[in-house]
């Protein structure tokens, strides 16, 4: 089982910035994906962004150019760098982890933006 710790959520103003970090509990050099996915009331959970294999990326076209994901091997860790934060990115960011096929799931940290 893999443990995923997601931390850097809160509430920011519009057109601010936050910074998600995932920590989790095996190497990412194991990993077949990571990424960040969000879930807003009533509405499905959607992809944010991904970094599959190695360092190749993909972010959904809302977040292009505002947010970007990132990693740190030696941490173990995941970061999701928020810029230019819109009311419409309020949402509970949980943070994936693709291991030999098998999705894990971090427990979700709240982002909420609102002046």
């Amino acid at each position: 089982q893999v443990q995923l710790v997601e931390s850097g959520g809160g509430l920011v103003q519009p057109g601010g910035s936050l910074r998600l970090s995932c920590a989790a509990s095996r190497s990412l050099f194991s990993a077949n994906a990571m990424g960040w996915f969000r879930q807003a009331p009533g509405k499905r959970r959607e992809m944010v962004a991904v970094m599959i294999g190695g360092e190749a990326t993909n972010y959904s076209d809302s977040v292009k150019g505002r947010f970007t994901i990132s990693r740190d091997n030696a941490k173990n860790t995941v970061y999701l760098q928020m810029n230019s934060l819109k009311p419409e990115d309020t949402a509970v960011y949980f943070c994936n982890m693709v291991y030999l096929g098998r999705n894990h799931w971090g427990q979700g940290t709240q982002v909420t933006v609102s002046s």
